[in-house]
């Protein structure tokens, strides 16, 4: 089912899409190590591959953590039934794999691009599994790979928690969070990136209610992402509402096998919670609440999201659906051809709106004349989303920051709806101002600006060209700015998420050896 959703990955090329940014190579910057006005969303996950690109091409790298991601979300999930429900059988354990990776949770967060979230999701079964089984070491290297976002940390400590028995077990998943979140806590500290102001926006990322269906039905369903783009053609139709109900079908047919285990009943519970909380979030009280907490606590911008939520209902909604195998084996079978049946353009790259793209020639030219000489670097258009004619219909995020270990100076902000939400770069935003202004290069420089890059889709400017062809073109300003202070504290940090991921992973073994 993997290599089925995630099948046009396999050509040569780069994944692409809105969120989902990858490049040949990264590189241990400012912005990989979080020391940037913007929050730390993607910390250590940056930090990784740039550790990892060293030696393996960073788009292969990616397209194997996000086929990775699904292939252990099903394992997972199969692994649990067999701890919770051995009587289901591999019937069972079929089931629960085919509803944990063919569902819209799994295809909406595809074609928004969130591949390290989905790795995280990939964990959630595995950390049920290894605590329902008191294997300390797997759980905590389990929470530690989904600790690759911060969002995927606080999945797998929510499920970690709700499966503990014991105040042993509490302890060793609280002190692994803290260890785990440490590269993105020390950043927000060290480089003050947390606003009061993030709650802007809580209207724009609330849970969206799918055609024929309430909010409350399409997270049920677990669909009903905020973006109405970065969905497949049958969640966009009343076919939803079919879709929605095969779904909820299977898992209350299995449920009362399911809810007769003691073990399996907090994961039911955090089921329940997972669908009905984000419900809660994307009312007119809930987001008026939800926005008035994130204005008066900096940092709980991470909750804005509501729908991501909703990944912590997959272990209970699989464990539930497993139970369908009490009706026999045809009844299993026909649950994983329903799954599948009712969301049919997951296959193959989610209709095929998900594929390798090859960046033009001019961007490796570019990338490569910056990093010779990486001066923090302006870019035009201003958007922190932009479309590209070689990379497909769909916007992605720009790829320059993630490709150079200059400062990519960009202000964040996301236009969504017609709805501007403002980013943390004050610094981008600054410099977008005066290149928008027509700005001289000396001002331009006085600024802090070493090099501009005009992407497809922008006029010229009256600088001095260093490169330039039809994709793309780069201007050397000359101005340069400080380095940023705290990187070994930085640095310090994400060792020690990679000490506890390493560690973790080699006293499972030798666990597991004995």
């Amino acid at each position: 089912m993997a290599l089925a959703v995630t099948g046009p990955l396999l050509a040569p090329g780069y994944l692409l899409l809105r969120d989902a940014v990858s490049t040949p190579r990264s590189y241990l910057s400012d912005a990989a190590l979080g020391l940037t006005q913007a929050a730390p969303r993607a910390l250590p996950q940056d930090f990784a591959i740039a550790l990892l690109s060293r030696v393996v091409d960073g788009g292969v790298l990616v397209k194997l953590l996000l086929i990775g991601g699904l292939w252990l979300a099903g394992w997972g999930a199969a692994r649990l039934v067999a701890e919770v429900l051995p009587e289901a059988g591999v019937g069972g354990q079929c089931v629960a794999a085919t509803l944990i990776v063919w569902n819209p949770y799994v295809a909406e967060r595809l074609l928004q691009g969130h591949w390290s979230l989905l790795v995280g999701y990939g964990c959630l079964p595995w950390v049920a599994a290894m605590m329902l089984r008191r294997r300390h070491w797997p759980v905590v290297f389990w929470i530690a790979l989904a600790g690759l976002t911060p969002t995927g940390l606080l999945l797998a400590t929510v499920v970690a928690l709700v499966c503990c028995r014991g105040w042993r077990a509490v302890a060793i998943t609280s002190l692994t969070a803290v260890g785990v979140a440490s590269p993105w806590l020390v950043a927000a500290a060290v480089a003050e990136s947390l606003s009061s102001t993030a709650g802007a926006g809580v209207s724009a990322f609330a849970a969206r209610a799918e055609p024929g269906l309430g909010t409350l039905g399409s997270l049920a369903g677990l669909g009903g992402i905020w973006n109405g783009e970065a969905v497949p053609a049958s969640r966009a139709t009343l076919f939803a509402l079919v879709g929605t109900v095969v779904l909820v079908a299977v898992v209350g047919l299995g449920l009362p096998a399911a809810i007769r285990r003691p073990q399996a009943r907090p994961l039911l519970v955090l089921a329940v919670a997972a669908v009905v909380l984000p419900a809660a979030m994307a009312t007119g009280p809930g987001m008026a609440a939800l926005d008035a907490m994130m204005r008066a606590v900096p940092g709980l911008g991470l909750l804005r999201d509501g729908q991501k939520w909703v990944a912590l209902a997959a272990p209970g909604y699989a464990l539930a659906a497993a139970g369908i195998a009490r009706w026999g084996r045809s009844a299993a079978v026909l649950a994983c051809a329903a799954l599948i049946a009712v969301l049919p353009d997951l296959a193959w790259g989610v209709g095929g709106q998900m594929r390798s793209v090859t960046y033009p020639a001019g961007w490796t030219t570019v990338a490569a004349m910056i990093e010779a000489d990486p001066r923090p670097v302006a870019v035009l258009p201003p958007d922190s989303m932009r479309r590209f004619d070689w990379a497909g219909a769909a916007p992605v995020l720009d790829p320059l920051p993630r490709w150079v270990s200059a400062e990519v100076l960009s202000s964040g902000d996301l236009v969504i709806g017609g709805q501007i939400v403002p980013g943390e770069g004050a610094r981008g935003r600054e410099a977008t101002r005066l290149l928008l202004e027509g700005a001289s290069r000396e001002q331009l420089a006085e600024a802090g600006v070493g090099w501009v890059v005009v992407e497809s889709g922008s006029g010229a400017l009256d600088l001095p060209v260093a490169y330039r062809d039809g994709d793309i073109t780069l201007y050397d300003v000359g101005g340069t700015a400080p380095a940023a202070s705290g990187r070994g504290l930085l640095i310090a940090a994400h060792v020690l998420w990679l000490v506890i991921l390493v560690a973790a992973g080699v006293g499972a073994l030798v666990t597991r050896r004995r």
